[in-house]
């Protein structure tokens, strides 16, 4: 994890500390001593050592690397806590590795630190949501561990320095839903031994606009125990391309993957380049057998790879199938399997997809890539179905339909931002799906099947607008549905319509199906009512609160 530190006025006693004695004396939990002596040395003039070597607050708080570098940014900037950026990195790395989350624990809120815009109302308490949504995600603050006497402290301490009322049923929720001792915790932090993540790694990748991609990594030890240095070789289910990427990374506590990478063409590239420079933020599985997450890039981060990786056998593995959608009552359909460690002979008896879909014969075979000819009868139950090569099996990983009802454009809606001289311009990327009515029978509801692209022709809608060179001043959207804010900023915010018309999909009435995604085309930074807020990610922050 590459942070960006300064060095700055020499060490000044923390203002927090007066607020601390009584904590650590008011700890029922046995609390986690900081045995590394940097961390000592720039940590316990504030944060007084108790016998047992833990030193207040940071002993009874467990957080993300993210969680870490922002703590330790804010004591630098508003204690003066005087750190070389290296001393920075490295208590950042002692702090999120001894005190850190377990794997289990992390799962849940990896959409924060893969920086994706989430729901969060339908999975978190509704009292934590409200509260800490004002702001920023619920992710944020439930990627934290304290106790309950802890989190009390820390609404206190948030809510003097924001100005507001902290809420006793947000603190109770808090208190519940992220405790500091856990039984995830106790099991992970007694391990003996990391996994061993050096080595060769099949990995499978998709990216809005351009598709699935699968390949290797090759992961080797680059100095430390939890330093790597990566090499990818990727291609294009699409077209065949070769994509290559070098990077970098560090992984915390053996689960949390924090690195940077980079394409072999890197310079000059445009904004939506797959050889952009990448930020990786990926989570690793407790027995180190896979590492999922994304890599992303952009002014808003808007722009990635979703990365899912397995550690290489010497069985056959099964990695991806395309077309990821095959029609009922079709016949002769050639599909792909792209995988690993294929034998020299196969034959139509080694793979299998659920009842109603029949392998006819084996076209062609090598180590890996399998095209086979299947049936698929009329009679064949719409939905996901499993394909397994021999012991290998890939879950959901083609859907069998009768129709596409219609065309679903993702994001469903968005944002993208006109640049400034301190902002450059945020983009946004879509795709557009098929889609098939659930078992319900009605359309855009939550058990539809997604098929997998479709082909499409690409247009905007400007809301409000029948001047037609009015859109060339709000941008251009491109045949691959990349959408570049115009370079002049208007001062204003822009609604649009992105819409997609399917070229070979044809609705019941016989027109082309049409998706929309609707998209805001923002500027960067407002003033209202003598506040000054920015854009972040999928939201508006005030940046006097320093929330961002």
């Amino acid at each position: 994890m590459h942070l960006s530190w300064r060095v700055i006025r020499p060490f000044a006693v923390c203002l927090i500390t007066t607020a601390l004695p009584s904590f650590a004396q008011a700890q029922t939990d046995p609390g986690i001593p900081v045995t590394d002596s940097l961390v000592q040395a720039k940590c316990s003039t504030c944060h007084v050592a108790d016998e047992r070597g833990n030193l207040q607050r940071i002993s009874w708080a467990r957080t993300t690397p993210e969680g870490w570098q922002a703590t330790i940014q804010r004591m630098v900037r508003e204690n003066n806590v005087a750190l070389t950026p290296p001393e920075a990195r490295a208590i950042v790395r002692y702090l999120s590795t001894r005190h850190g989350l377990a794997p289990e624990e992390a799962k849940p809120v990896m959409y924060y630190a893969e920086r994706r815009v989430h729901d969060e109302s339908a999975t978190l308490d509704a009292a934590v949501v409200e509260a800490c949504g004002k702001c920023h995600e619920a992710a944020r603050a439930l990627s934290w561990r304290r106790t309950a006497d802890g989190w009390k402290q820390f609404a206190g301490a948030h809510a003097s320095r924001y100005k507001f009322t902290p809420d006793r049923d947000v603190v109770a929720a808090l208190t519940t839903a992220a405790p500091f001792a856990s039984r995830e915790w106790t099991s992970w932090s007694a391990r003996t031994s990391r996994p061993d993540l050096t080595g060769r790694w099949l990995i499978t990748a998709h990216v809005p606009g351009h598709g699935n991609f699968s390949g290797e990594m090759m992961v080797d030890s680059a100095g430390g125990s939890d330093e790597f240095a990566t090499r990818v070789r990727v291609r294009s289910v699409y077209d065949g391309s070769l994509l290559v990427r070098n990077g970098r990374s560090v992984v915390y506590g053996g689960t949390a993957w924090r690195g940077r990478s980079r394409g072999d063409e890197a310079a000059d590239v445009p904004p939506d380049s797959l050889s952009s420079e990448a930020r990786e933020s990926m989570w690793v599985s407790p027995d180190g057998s896979k590492v999922e997450g994304r890599w992303f890039w952009g002014q808003y981060d808007e722009l990635g790879f979703d990365v899912t990786m397995r550690r290489a056998a010497s069985d056959p593995a099964l990695l991806l199938v395309d077309p990821p959608s095959i029609k009922a009552g079709s016949k002769a359909n050639r599909i792909r399997l792209i995988g690993d460690r294929f034998p020299a002979r196969v034959t139509p008896a080694d793979i299998t997809a659920g009842s109603g879909v029949t392998v006819r014969r084996i076209i062609s075979s090598t180590s890996g890539e399998i095209i086979a000819e299947v049936d698929v009868a009329p009679s064949a139950v719409s939905g996901p179905r499993n394909v397994s090569f021999r012991t290998s099996t890939l879950e959901r990983a083609v859907a069998i339909y009768d129709r596409v009802d219609y065309v679903k454009v993702t994001p469903e809606s968005s944002l993208a931002t006109f640049g400034s001289q301190a902002y450059s311009r945020g983009v946004q990327q879509f795709e557009a799906l098929g889609c098939q009515r659930g078992a319900d029978g009605k359309l855009h509801t939550a058990d539809d099947l997604e098929l997998g692209p479709v082909q499409v022709a690409w247009s905007m809608e400007v809301f409000y607008e029948t001047d037609p060179n009015k859109q060339e001043r709000v941008g251009t959207v491109s045949p691959t549905g990349f959408f570049l804010p115009a370079a002049e900023n208007p001062g204003t915010n822009v609604d649009v319509w992105i819409v997609a018309t399917a070229t070979t999909e044809k609705g019941q009435d016989g027109k082309p199906l049409v998706g929309k995604g609707y998209l805001v085309v923002t500027v960067p930074t407002y003033t209202f009512e003598g506040r000054t807020y920015v854009r972040e990610l999928g939201r508006w922050v005030e940046t006097e609160s320093g929330a961002q």
